[in-house]
């Protein structure tokens, strides 16, 4: 490796991660940046990218992070697989896929055209799934494994259900889908036909989604990371696992160059709203350069992760910027200006260069190192803030060989790092001193980033397709012109974002089976007059599809159903008299064992009205001498009961006594 000569070198190691000024004041309202993103971790053929407000299309990294606005396209024969957390995505041939919103309470992805298979592993309350169509929205309520596939005309969706449950949203309309159902919607968002048969067996592309989901239930490194740490699949491969007496398990890379160290084989790009974010060369750069600690052990970097189960916050790049490189004052040498950082250790405090609040900078470390309390993150962080404390030592910053240095233009182009270093002296850190300079604002090529041009890109028809929403998409993800909210529904009114998913009870873990859905607890609370129709609470597969011709519900008017253990007063019934079932269905939830005649109905059906259906009033039942005729008609007005035959004996008795007496 190629190295321009040592300079003089003059810093200032200043106690900020990745940037050294607090957030100006106009932006102490803005809330925190999502703990999460997204990786395209695996590429086979042609995959293409779109960063969020571009316009190019470049071909796509696997270890570049992807959030709201981004845009995939998979090309003819090949495919890709994403994680965000513990949830797997996979895309095939000729897919279209955008990222409409990506936080911490909503992820949000259109597919315009192709196929996606997402297995989402944990679903907690809070969390919610969303995949849009052109042509419906599809929530998914319980942990499970579903495959989405659109047709190139956009007219027709078929959502696969192998295992959970979830909800379909087109037009006035709910239906529930459930495992082991394939359900196919054609039509528009106004009006959708739906056909429901149980699921098919797996083709190519099903075949390598379990193979790709079964290398991941292999991997040895979940016992010692989180599965919400993207990136942990890659590790078994490229290292090993080794106790430390001091930080536990540490992982080693294998097949690194002498002299490795992190930070220091990628490039830098801006990605909002985290700004200067660290892209690693390796093809297993993810998890150890946005999650954890760096160590040097016997002269050989290994990487400390987080606790097990917590779920780790992303971070653009865990260093510290010599100098403050990304905040307006850099380095200053050789007569120009530059940019130096060097890796954190386990017990060094991070404290970023975007706004955040305590809590997310208490939250970001202890979910990132083992060994560091949150006294010491809150301590560190009000020194900072309250009483600008600069001069805290850090575990790796008299470590010429873990600081790594560069121009100012390598820096901002998005520039391989390895190839433009600059030596640091020892002395030059042992002295440091501030050096004023012009602020780091990003090229466009490092919003873009350094890829070539994609060789091929979506048609044109793909891109300016419409989408059907339930949540309204971020303004940075897709023009509003091309969305077509579901009525009554949160994207359908003004400022509502990141509403809560579709009612569901506690979610039971991915694989298990999930209960039947209860078709008196509509998903969504539908609209006084609309149409409906039953909803499905079999988790059986449903018989074939029913013909076109199929005679469907009027619309009919709402009356919310009483609670469960409530039964309705009906005048004139009988205490021990039964239900008509023929004319009053049954208002708790059918056996498991029992099928619905139309499995696919919506789930916001309304109950039918009882003042239009006199059927609903059994008619007073039979009186019992009218049943059966006895030989005394007049039983009934009797007020006192007959003597029964022994008394009549006994008093028989008493009289042939009294004659004999007499």
């Amino acid at each position: 490796m190629k190295k321009t000569p040592a300079v003089s070198f003059l810093i200032l190691l200043v106690t900020v991660l990745f940037v050294g000024l607090p957030a100006p004041a106009s932006a102490q309202d803005e809330p925190d940046p999502p703990s999460r993103v997204a990786r395209l971790n695996f590429i086979q053929g042609a995959v293409s990218f779109q960063p969020a407000g571009e316009q190019d299309w470049v071909e796509a990294n696997p270890n570049r992070p992807l959030t709201t606005g981004d845009n995939l396209w998979a090309d003819e024969n090949s495919r890709g697989e994403l994680h965000i957390g513990s949830t797997s995505l996979r895309i095939f041939s000729q897919t279209g896929l955008a990222f409409l919103n990506l936080n911490d309470q909503l992820v949000q992805i259109q597919v315009a055209q192709g196929s996606l298979n997402i297995r989402v592993r944990n679903l907690d309350s809070d969390d919610a799934y969303e995949i849009d169509t052109p042509n419906l929205a599809f929530s998914i309520l319980r942990p499970g494994e579903y495959r989405i596939d659109v047709d190139p005309d956009g007219n027709t969706t078929t959502i696969t259900t192998r295992s959970g449950e979830g909800e379909v949203t087109g037009g006035p309309n709910s239906y529930r889908v459930i495992s082991g159902q394939r359900a196919t919607f054609s039509g528009s968002n106004d009006e959708l036909a739906y056909d429901v048969e149980p699921t098919h067996g797996f083709d190519e592309f099903d075949s390598w989604c379990r193979a790709r989901e079964d290398r991941e239930e292999r991997a040895a490194s979940a016992r010692y990371v989180s599965r919400d740490m993207i990136g942990y699949e890659d590790l078994d491969d490229n290292g090993t696992w080794r106790v430390d007496a001091e930080y536990g398990q540490v992982w080693y890379p294998s097949g690194v160059a002498v002299g490795w160290a992190p930070y220091h084989y990628g490039h830098w790009v801006f990605v909002a709203p985290w700004g200067w974010t660290w892209v690693e060369d390796e093809p297993w750069g993810f998890a150890p350069f946005h999650y954890g600690r760096w160590i040097v052990v016997g002269g050989v970097w290994g990487w400390v992760p987080g606790p097990v189960a917590v779920r780790p916050v992303y971070a653009p790049a865990l260093v510290a910027f010599v100098g403050g490189g990304g905040a307006g004052v850099a380095v200053g040498f050789g007569g120009g200006v530059g940019v130096a950082w060097f890796p954190l250790g386990p017990r060094d405090v991070f404290i970023p260069a975007y706004h955040v609040s305590p809590r997310y900078v208490e939250v970001a470390n202890v979910s990132n190192t083992r060994v560091i309390e949150r006294t010491t993150v809150v301590n560190v962080y009000n020194n900072y803030t309250v009483n600008h404390v600069t001069n805290i030592t850090y575990m790796h910053q008299n470590n010429v060989t873990a600081v790594t240095a560069v121009s100012r233009e390598t820096f901002v182009n998005a520039r391989p790092v390895a190839a433009a270093t600059i030596r640091v002296q020892p002395a030059e850190i042992a002295h440091p001193r501030v050096v004023a300079a012009a602020a780091l604002a990003p090229s466009r090529v490092a919003v873009v980033g350094p890829n070539r041009a994609a060789r091929v890109t979506p048609p044109a028809a793909v891109v300016a397709r419409p989408v059907v929403t339930r949540n309204a998409p971020a303004p940075r993800a897709i023009a509003p012109a091309r969305v077509r909210p579901v009525p009554n529904s949160p994207a359908a009114n003004a400022g509502r974002f990141n509403a809560p998913p579709p009612s569901r009870a506690a979610n039971p873990p991915a694989g298990h089976p999930a209960p039947e859905a209860q078709p008196n607890r509509p998903a969504v609370q539908p609209a006084p007059n609309r149409p409906g129709m039953e909803a499905q609470p079999a988790r059986t597969p449903p018989p074939a599809a029913q013909p076109e011709n199929e005679s469907r519900p009027a619309p009919r008017t709402f009356t919310p159903p009483p609670p469960r253990n409530q039964t309705e007063a009906q005048p004139n019934k009988p205490a021990n008299a039964p239900p008509n079932r023929e004319a009053e269905p049954s208002r708790t939830p059918p056996p498991r064992n029992q099928t619905e005649e139309q499995p696919n109905k919506p789930v916001n059906a309304p109950p039918p009205n009882r003042e239009a259906e006199p059927a609903r009033t059994p008619p007073p039942a039979p009186a019992r001498p009218q049943a059966e005729p006895r030989p005394q008609p007049q039983r009934q007005e009797q007020r006192t009961p007959p003597p029964k035959k022994e008394e009549k004996e006994k008093g028989k008795d008493k009289k042939d006594k009294d004659k004999k007496d007499r």
